[in-house]
């Protein structure tokens, strides 16, 4: 692979052991909202400018773009997930934590801007990222359903799995088309899912 726009790769690496965990998320957070912006082949210097960083310390961390698009896919996969435990504690309902999850799930299946797509060559890497997305909000994704379910007095009659399926058909193309709401039909799939149970 080549490194982040085609650059040399700096030496020490190992001199970033131990920094604290925070300074890479601040990093991740600045490539995510880059990629949103501008796509996954945005300049490098770009992303630290956003930062507020050296290009350097990006390399420390990502030494090639392809790594650098793996982490921040996972991040958010990350955010998604621990955003699920919060939202129903915080939440007035359980059913608003549900629909408020979900919309956060369609935003970053629309504005992800090609980073799965990115890795398809590398379908080993693709496949895995595919199950560790999965694998992560799959649980999540139920926890929200049984307790929204339960809310409206209803036995869950969707699997998770499929719920997740189901929203991410209706997203596939709502990034290229600006009146197309993704958004709005997804809630009124979850406004089923919870309708018909309670039937």
């Amino acid at each position: 692979m080549t490194d982040v726009e085609g650059e040399q790769k700096l030496d020490g690496a190992t001199a970033h052991v131990g920094r604290p965990r925070a300074s890479q998320q601040a990093l991740l957070d600045a490539a995510a909202a880059v990629f949103v912006a501008s796509g996954v082949d945005a300049p490098v210097r770009q992303i630290a400018e956003k930062a507020g960083v050296g290009v350097g310390t990006i390399y420390r961390h990502f030494p090639t773009r392809s790594e650098l698009v793996v982490a921040v896919y996972r991040h958010q996969v990350e955010a998604c997930a621990d955003a699920g435990p919060r939202l129903l504690a915080e939440s007035e309902t359980p059913e608003v934590a549900l629909r408020a999850w979900v919309a956060l799930f369609v935003k970053f299946l629309v504005t992800k801007h090609g980073l799965a797509g990115a890795l398809r060559a590398d379908n080993t890497e693709s496949d895995a990222l595919h199950a560790y997305f999965v694998g992560r909000l799959l649980p999540v994704c139920g926890t929200l359903l049984d307790a929204a379910s339960e809310s409206v007095g209803a036995a869950p009659t969707a699997d998770p799995y499929n719920v997740l399926k189901g929203i991410g058909n209706l997203c596939i193309g709502a990034s290229h088309d600006p009146k197309y709401d993704a958004n709005h039909l997804v809630q009124l799939l979850i406004s089923g899912v919870l309708t018909r149970g309670a039937e």
